[in-house]
């Protein structure tokens, strides 16, 4: 089985976002850029494929700049066997960026697909469910727990109430939630040894798909400045407080 993980280079999600003084987008200058969490969910689990033995292959695709191999690097350094960097200058938006992930799945036909379910920059969720469309395959979003029984996958999902399994016939596609896996930290050996792994450069233009994206970005805004909190010194005080200032008892 050839697992295909797609992952994306975001802000570190540890650091505040700037505006631009326009308004037309986030300041990237001088920001650490990291692999979005999602996507590290992705390859943390196409891992476990592979070490339990139920994948024989894991590969990495990311559509970006150059930049993007640093993030193609560290899924190298977590496990996945080689990459593929699509190359592109232009923003590209969700069905840009799931229109040349179907061509790298076609040219790679891999047996599973694993996306994070969003990009915790532009918080879409659409490029696993567009692919998904694009290559009229089975899709199992939101996946809490995943499991490979012969040429089938058992998808958990949680929904309003509880669980719900899901039993997709492979090839297919899946898009990670916060609770299928705990991803492990890259060792200093590992990232050394993630140097030497392949990573294939493709251009955009070259897989023949037209990424323009008709999304438009009218303003970013910050959001609004907090008020300060206030200390009371009773629970009927802070009972008060709500009833007649807050009003929300």
């Amino acid at each position: 089985m050839k697992v295909l993980v797609a992952v994306k280079r975001v802000i570190d999600y540890n650091i505040k976002i700037r505006v631009k003084p326009d308004h037309t987008g986030v300041d990237l200058s001088n920001v650490k850029m990291a692999l979005n969490p999602f996507c590290e969910i992705a390859v943390e689990e196409a891992v476990q494929l592979k070490e339990r033995g139920v994948a024989d292959e894991t590969v990495a695709v990311s559509v970006g700049t150059d930049a993007s191999q640093e993030q193609l690097r560290t899924a190298l350094a977590l496990g996945i066997d080689r990459a593929v960097l699509v190359k592109t200058d232009t923003e590209t938006g969700p069905l840009g960026v799931a229109r040349l992930l179907q061509a790298v799945v076609e040219k790679e036909q891999p047996d599973l697909i694993i996306l994070g379910k969003q990009a915790i920059d532009g918080d879409s969720n659409q490029v696993g469910q567009m692919l998904a469309a694009l290559l009229e395959r089975p899709q199992g979003t939101f996946a809490s727990k995943l499991e490979i029984e012969g040429d089938h996958a058992l998808v958990t999902r949680e929904i309003d109430g509880g669980l719900r399994t899901e039993r997709l016939a492979l090839p297919a596609i899946i898009t990670t939630d916060l609770r299928l896996n705990e991803p492990r930290f890259a060792s200093l050996p590992n990232v050394m040894k993630a140097k030497r792994k392949p990573l294939d450069v493709l251009q955009a233009e070259e897989l023949g798909v037209d990424t323009a994206s008709s999304l438009e970005v009218v303003a970013v805004e910050p959001p609004p400045e907090r008020e300060a909190g206030i200390l009371v010194d009773s629970v009927a005080e802070l009972v008060e407080k709500l009833k007649q200032e807050a009003k929300v008892i």
